[in-house]
């Protein structure tokens, strides 16, 4: 089977977001599932919001055409999103409005390239009870309605603000387990869709 192929990043772009360290441990079980996988940090690519007038006179932005091309250049996606009001955040919200955008520099290229038959799996970790789970119902919503196929399986790490140790890792061996699996299995998964 070909090695699976797979980008992972949160929706924050706080330097120490709980989402950053939580996909960072998804990342390291699908490494050991036999996966590549590239850390993208949403801080490194500031876009505008999404403006189609702005987007009709230059095109799209550089860092949205860069996070694009990131996209495109995986055959997975590990995304880890903060719980905004009862839904996705504006970052991660922005970054795919963008990334599904057409890019008028390659001329007859589908919008949704970036996302179309890709394989995501979810995830969340909030200082609140049910630990991003409203959120990933919104999440799980857009990521379908842009042909990304979404693992059934998703992970949610509550009062996050006490769950993880300084170095990032996570206190309960359980949840850390829990994770390692969900970015194996989106590993095996992806593998299998690819063969």
């Amino acid at each position: 089977m070909p090695t699976p192929k797979l980008l992972a990043f949160a929706g924050s772009f706080r330097r120490d977001s709980f989402n950053k360290r939580l996909v960072k441990i998804a990342a390291d079980g699908a490494r050991a599932a036999g996966a590549e996988v590239t850390f993208l940090d949403l801080a490194d690519f500031p876009m505008p919001i999404y403006d189609g007038d702005l987007e009709a006179r230059d095109g799209l932005p550089e860092h949205a055409r860069r996070f694009r091309e990131a996209l495109k250049a995986h055959n997975g996606l590990l995304i880890a999103s903060p719980e905004y009001n009862s839904s996705v955040s504006a970052a991660l919200k922005n970054a795919i409005d963008w990334a599904s955008r057409p890019d008028s520099k390659i001329p007859g290229e589908p919008g949704l390239v970036a996302f179309a038959n890709k394989t995501a799996a979810i995830m969340s970790a909030s200082p609140g009870a049910l630990g991003g789970l409203r959120g990933l119902v919104h999440l799980r919503a857009i990521l379908g309605n842009i042909q990304v196929l979404v693992l059934p399986d998703q992970a949610a790490i509550n009062t996050a603000h006490e769950a993880f140790n300084p170095d990032g890792s996570l206190k309960d061996a359980k949840k850390t387990e829990q994770v390692h699996k969900l970015g194996a299995k989106l590993a095996h998964t992806v593998a299998k869709l690819h063969a």
